[in-house]
């Protein structure tokens, strides 16, 4: 079976994606949980010990240790159909490897003006132009995918790897109450009822760890509405 290391569910966005990858698809594994210790520099010594970079996610297979999101979507793929949409043309296929890989490299703005805390409802005090530049992509890419494919998901009928490298992007419009299009909005919705991101929700609103780097990073950001996380 695989292990999978993550960190806070509140703010480890690289760690969801192959969390509900997982998760969505039926896929077994053991999840470690190892929270971050009390800034950067802390946790990359710490989390040396199960990956290499001291960093997470991290996936375990045995022997066979896989790091980075995107490498580790890669490797479940090519063990459990799926994983990627079953084009035979290969369009939508080529298409979420894509938009995944655009995600995976992009979108600094976004990642930077609205980091993920999942337990927190915040309005910013302005949305700069690069994060409404990345804003304005994250809704086009969203409209081409469920439009050109049909949806309910990014490349079709089934939740695939596209949709797990955005569901952090998710999060982040519900908590910093981002403004996006009807299409996106829908799709915004009905990722949050998906039975995995729910899960995770409802674990990261339960969760008592507080990183003084991250809390920082999100507050600097805008007015705080709401903290629905456990005191």
């Amino acid at each position: 079976m695989y292990t999978l290391y993550i960190a806070n569910r509140n703010y480890s966005s690289w760690s969801l994606r192959p969390w509900v990858l997982l998760t969505e698809r039926g896929i077994p594994f053991e999840e470690k949980l190892m929270p971050f210790q009390g800034g950067t520099s802390s946790s990359l010594s710490a989390f040396r010990a199960f990956s290499p970079t001291g960093k997470v996610p991290c996936l375990h297979d045995g022997d066979t240790v896989v790091w980075d999101s995107l490498s580790i979507a890669e490797y479940i793929a090519e063990r459990h159909p799926g994983a990627w949409p079953a084009d035979a043309r290969a369009r939508a296929r080529a298409w979420a490897r894509s938009a995944a890989a655009e995600m995976h490299s992009g979108f600094d703005a976004l990642r930077s003006h609205c980091p993920m805390n999942c337990g927190i409802r915040l309005q910013r005090h302005s949305v700069p132009p690069a994060l409404s530049r990345d804003l304005a992509r994250v809704q086009e890419l969203w409209n081409e995918g469920l439009q050109r494919f049909g949806g309910p998901y990014l490349a079709g009928e089934d939740f695939t790897a596209v949709d797990a490298f955005y569901a952090p992007v998710v999060f982040r419009i519900q908590s910093y109450r981002l403004a996006v299009d009807d299409i996106a909005q829908a799709y915004v919705q009905r990722m949050l009822a998906l039975p995995s991101m729910r899960r995770w929700y409802d674990e990261a609103l339960k969760e008592t760890w507080r990183d003084t780097d991250h809390e920082q990073e999100t507050l600097c950001q805008g007015a705080l509405l709401e903290d629905l996380r456990s005191a």
